[in-house]
């Protein structure tokens, strides 16, 4: 007959098991789940103060939020198409009326100055084999058409995954909204923690999301409103449509705002302007660039409560390691780092001596022996990395 002792390490090892196996069943959809629990963290507040206002519908709250997050990414986005389109048709008229009055080589006369050789020469190319061309296409068609249709299959294939990612979050959300305080008890309730340690670390998690969430918008906001200036300087044309592109990639990590300063600038130079190119240039990478580095930082430590460095370095290591979702998962590593420390010398530390006890130092000075060299305080706890003047 099983002991007790045995009945309950065997509960534990299926427990174990448990959770292993929903991990690999929830894998899949990770990021989706984890973004949803970000923006969930992120809105609660705004989601309880909407609830209020619609005479305690929490679950209309919830789908207008939900609506909200959809318009805010995909209403700049079809504005930026629909300019992009534009511009497209205006250039494609252009085009087609210089040719049907001036032929071909009407196109030459308005190419840039630097680039009016090349244009001829090219053109001269392309009279000069134009008999053969329509063989020489069909036959790169003919050989091409498999890759061609690889590449098409895959592009819809990733479409279609980051389709269906993106609804699995917006549903995630939703519920996270609408349940979320009954996930959180739940949780407080089975987890073998005290009671309120799971809780206090739920809410440094949800503090730290909405620090990174936030000093992404703000600090996109700036560098987009540093390479404005930057295009007023150097001329660019249609410069607010530039910030507003630089807004954007400013967002994605793997690519940045000094990006569209770049190809901004290699327009200005293809236009015959090399010194308001590589003004630009300079600009983008040196003042644009750099300003993510410096910006986001800084008001990413507001809310954190850690220093300035720790922050730099959670931001670009969870970036190395993780991708772009290591923004928001290498701070919040760190977090529980720090988070899991306070409270364990919170609830767990050395007791206070006694009366009566033997003097002690205090914690913070520790005692000295002969031959050992004075090690400065807090080396062993998180108070040198968490900012002495909380926000």
């Amino acid at each position: 007959m099983a002991t007790e002792q045995g009945a309950r390490r065997v509960l534990i090892g299926l427990i174990a098991l448990s959770i292993a196996l929903v991990l690999w069943v929830f894998s899949p959809f990770f990021e989706a789940f984890f973004l949803a629990a970000v923006l969930a963290g992120a809105l609660y507040g705004l989601h309880r103060w909407l609830t209020r206002h619609v005479r305690g519908k929490s679950g209309l709250s919830a789908g207008l939020i939900c609506v909200g997050v959809i318009l805010a990414v995909l209403a700049p986005l079809a504005s930026l198409t629909a300019f992009l389109v534009s511009e497209i048709s205006k250039g494609v008229s252009f085009i087609a009326d210089i040719v049907e009055k001036r032929g071909l080589e009407g196109l030459v006369a308005y190419v840039p100055g630097p680039l009016k050789g090349h244009a001829a020469q090219m053109l001269e190319n392309f009279q000069t084999r134009s008999a053969g061309l329509w063989q020489t296409l069909q036959e790169q068609i003919s050989t091409r058409g498999a890759t061609a249709a690889q590449t098409v299959g895959g592009v819809v294939v990733t479409t279609g995954t980051v389709v269906f990612q993106t609804v699995m979050m917006l549903i995630a959300f939703y519920f996270l909204l609408v349940q979320g305080r009954q996930l959180v008890a739940w949780l407080e309730s089975v987890s073998p923690l005290k009671r309120g340690q799971t809780t206090e670390l739920l809410m440094e998690f949800r503090r730290v999301t909405k620090s990174v969430l936030v000093s992404s918008i703000l600090t996109a906001g700036v560098q987009a409103a540093a390479a404005l200036v930057g295009y007023l300087i150097t001329r660019v044309p249609v410069p607010i449509f530039f910030a507003a592109v630089t807004f954007f990639f400013a967002l994605i990590p793997a690519v940045g705002a000094a990006v569209v300063c770049l190809a901004a600038a290699l327009l200005l130079l293809a236009t015959g302007h090399p010194i308001a190119a590589l003004v630009l240039a300079i600009w983008g990478v040196v003042v644009v660039g750099l300003s993510d580095n410096v910006v986001k930082p800084l008001l990413a430590k507001r809310g954190m409560h850690m220093h300035g460095a720790i922050v730099f370095f959670s931001l670009l290591g969870g970036l190395a390691v993780f991708g772009a979702v290591g923004l928001l998962l290498g701070p919040l590593i760190v977090a529980f780092f720090l988070a899991a420390l306070r409270i364990y010398e919170r609830d767990y530390g050395r007791p206070s001596p006694r009366p009566g006890d033997p003097a002690t130092p205090p914690r913070n000075q520790p005692t000295v022996a002969e031959g050992e060299e004075f090690e400065p305080a807090g080396l062993h706890s998180d108070e040198h990395l968490v900012d002495s003047h909380p926000h």
